[in-house]
């Protein structure tokens, strides 16, 4: 090999004066630039991921509102449904057993309500409009709003709220779709209760090596957490019904059933539920009975929801369904921005349920346990 005179062969010097590789341009970029992209590129693929799944979700809104359901009542009836099965109860017995006690529940609760209910609805509705318009005297006696100005805000907050009600026809087809998904998650779910812990099994037994022990404790820990969020969020959301409901009897509010149910079906809503609620009883307490009653009542519903966040609720759901208020309120807003309603739904129990099995599994990882 012959010497260019300064100590290096041509080879080398051809070598050195060859321009950097990608990976040599990459290492040489900063930590924090390699980073922010590196963390970045994963946050775009999940936020691609999951949006992807919102669209997929939303076109087969049917299937998915089903299936969520079909789940939620699952987890929710599983002790019923093993209590059966330790009594020697045959599996599909022990199924339509279940289903017909949610069903006769479900039924009896509904004629009850109604009954007593029903023709107190046009009088909430009227008592809503009188509790709007006295707000509305209160905003402009108190705020530099004029009569004028407010006129025209609540005619775009109309005008927004007419432009995106649904034509007949698309409410007729809603209407199919919302019987021929509780008709799905009827039949869905007893064949849930009665082959879901063989369906499971027959999951597990596809998959090798150490993966399956990590993949049964996660299914074990998710089902679990989605059965404790199901019973403590039903349980919680009877007691603020309860509470409310007692207080505003106590104040003499009139509607007190209709109000508290409606607490009740806002209970399954984290956060927001419980606060349009409290916002429909304060507008029908100013109403009926006036400010201070109105104040009164605003007390109450913030008392009973202190209780129940501070106390009650970290008895009942325990700490393995607990998430942040913050993480609440991101999960709720983004599922009702993708799926409505139902996406307020179910937004806070997937998220409860996916936190728990990202955990379970990270531990397993931790402990050396391969993945």
């Amino acid at each position: 090999m012959v010497d260019d005179g300064d100590g290096r062969s041509p080879a080398t010097t051809a070598g050195a004066e060859r321009p950097a590789g990608p990976r040599q341009a990459w290492a040489g970029l900063p930590w924090l630039v390699r980073t922010a992209v590196t963390w970045g590129a994963c946050v775009l693929v999940v936020v691609f991921a999951l949006w992807v799944l919102g669209r997929v979700a939303v076109l087969l809104a049917p299937l998915a509102v089903a299936v969520a359901v079909t789940l939620f009542l699952a987890a929710l009836l599983d002790p019923v449904l093993v209590r059966l099965r330790r009594w020697r109860v045959p599996a599909a017995l022990a199924a339509l057993l279940t289903v017909l006690l949610l069903l006769g529940i479900l039924v009896g609760v509904g004629v009850l309500v109604w009954n007593l209910t029903a023709s107190q609805f046009g009088e909430l509705t009227q008592q809503l409009d009188e509790g709007l318009q006295r707000s509305r005297e209160f905003v402009t006696s108190t705020l530099p709003v004029t009569d004028a100005q407010l006129d025209k805000l609540v005619r775009q907050v109309r005008d927004g709220l007419s432009g995106s009600a649904p034509d007949p026809v698309g409410g007729a087809r809603t209407a199919a779709e919302v019987v021929g998904s509780v008709l799905l998650a009827l039949v869905l779910l007893f064949f849930m209760l009665k082959d879901g812990r063989s369906m499971w099994h027959w999951v597990l037994r596809r998959m090798t090596g150490p993966n399956r022990s990590t993949a049964a404790e996660a299914g074990r820990v998710g089902w679990r957490t989605l059965g404790s969020y199901s019973r403590g969020t039903m349980i919680i959301a009877a007691i603020d019904a309860i509470g409310i409901g007692l207080a505003l009897v106590l104040l003499g509010v009139p509607l007190a059933l209709p109000l508290a149910l409606i607490t009740f079906l806002g209970g399954f809503v984290p956060i927001i539920g419980a606060t349009v609620a409290g916002a429909v009883a304060v507008l029908v307490a100013l109403a009926a009975k006036g400010p201070t009653t109105a104040l009164l009542v605003l007390a109450a519903v913030i008392a009973v929801q202190q209780i129940e966040g501070n106390l009650l609720e970290p008895l009942i759901m325990k700490r393995q369904v607990q998430l942040h208020p913050a993480v609440v309120l991101v999960v709720v807003t983004a599922g009702t921005l993708i799926a409505g309603i139902a996406g307020a739904f179910v937004s806070v129990p997937i998220a409860a349920v996916a936190y728990r099995i990202v955990d379970t599994v990270q531990r397993h990882r931790e402990a050396g346990a391969p993945y």
